[in-house]
């Protein structure tokens, strides 16, 4: 009887065993290699937009091993298209005197008409940000109220203010990125936090500059990684393609702080960055009519626009916002201009 136990015992040992080690097994997922992996090309890059030469350095990647990357010092200055502007002055301006805004989607011109009519788009009676009687529009003007509305607890003496802070402000401003030579797949895809909308405030111990907004710093905690970058990549002019802007936070202080018609705009710590692409930065058209690429994600694939050349959007997108094809290899297309995003995640391992 004995024996008979032990042998009932050593087999449940080992069905416990057999389980144990397939289930480990299934849990490391095989990675499948793309046919064509396109490297990043570092002279699509505008040297104008380079605080210094690009170079290549060896950098810790976030699946713990190393690889080639690429250098970027940039000075957020893009030399393709000019900053601005962001606040019209007065509430009979034309479009060409303001910026846009997004909001649900959509794309609207910060215009005097915009700006006069605030509070019946946003149904709340408490938005007045022009004189009354002379219809001059009440925005900041220097670098100190740049920063003092922009302030998360603005104080009453700053709300109802049209936010513009200037390239002058920021002109000392340079920032470092790494991006791989050769894009490399991880075995699951990234997942940047959405962020853009609903409450939000400041970190703690410190406020965010421009009504809320966190300057990108390089790394963020999403679900799977400790590491992420709160960026998304980089436009070929140097410019970063940010997170997107939480734009509810901006709004709750009744500030408004429009983008330039590139999709840009200033604040002190992070300098000129996009928040939506809208074709006004360099790019790179394509032969077969594909969608033109528009700058590098963190990881090193492509990033291009959202639309081709005939006005349509791929539709084989995956949750990262890119698919594949034998000439551009994986990729990916930015979202719509008024969605206040350009894409969802990394689908490659990107630079510590």
């Amino acid at each position: 009887m004995k024996k008979y136990n032990l042998k009932l015992l050593t087999i449940i040992l080992f069905l416990v065993g057999l389980s144990a080690c397939k289930s480990n097994s299934e849990s490391k997922k095989k990675i499948t290699q793309d046919k064509v992996t396109i490297s990043v090309n570092s002279n699509y890059f505008l040297p104008g937009g380079l605080a210094e030469p690009i170079t290549i350095v060896t950098r810790t990647l976030s699946d713990g091993s190393t690889a080639d990357c690429y250098k970027i010092i940039a000075t957020n200055t893009p030399t393709d298209h000019a900053m601005g502007p962001w606040c019209p002055t007065n509430i009979s301006d034309d479009a060409s005197a303001g910026g846009i805004w997004l909001e649900d989607g959509k794309v609207y011109d910060v215009d005097g008409e915009f700006v006069k009519n605030l509070a019946t788009f946003y149904k709340d009676d408490t938005w007045m940000l022009y004189n009354n009687e002379t219809g001059e529009i009440t925005k900041t003007t220097t670098k100190e109220e740049c920063e003092e509305a922009a302030n998360p607890n603005v104080g009453e003496e700053y709300k109802n203010y049209c936010v513009e802070c200037l390239p002058s402000y920021v002109s000392d401003v340079t920032h470092t990125y790494y991006i791989p030579v050769t894009p490399k797949k991880a075995a699951t895809p990234y997942t940047f936090s959405r962020g853009g909308r609903g409450a939000g405030g400041p970190p703690p111990g410190g406020k965010r500059p421009e009504g809320g907004e966190r300057p990108p710093r390089p790394e963020r905690r999403p679900e799977n990684s400790s590491t992420m970058p709160s960026s998304r990549g980089l436009a070929f002019n140097g410019v970063v393609f940010d997170a997107p802007a939480p734009t509810d936070n901006i709004l709750s202080a009744y500030t408004l702080a429009p983008f330039d018609d590139a999709g840009g705009h200033i604040n002190l710590a992070a300098g000129y960055h996009y928040h939506a692409a809208t074709g006004v930065s360099k790019k790179i058209i394509q032969a077969d009519n594909h969608a033109p690429m528009i700058g590098y994600a963190f990881d090193g694939y492509g990033i291009f626009a959202n639309t081709d050349v005939n006005g349509k959007e791929a539709t084989d997108l995956d949750e990262s916002r890119g698919h594949y094809d034998e000439t551009r290899g994986y990729h990916y297309h930015v979202d719509k201009a008024g969605n206040n995003n350009f894409i969802n995640g990394l689908r490659g391992e990107y630079a510590l």
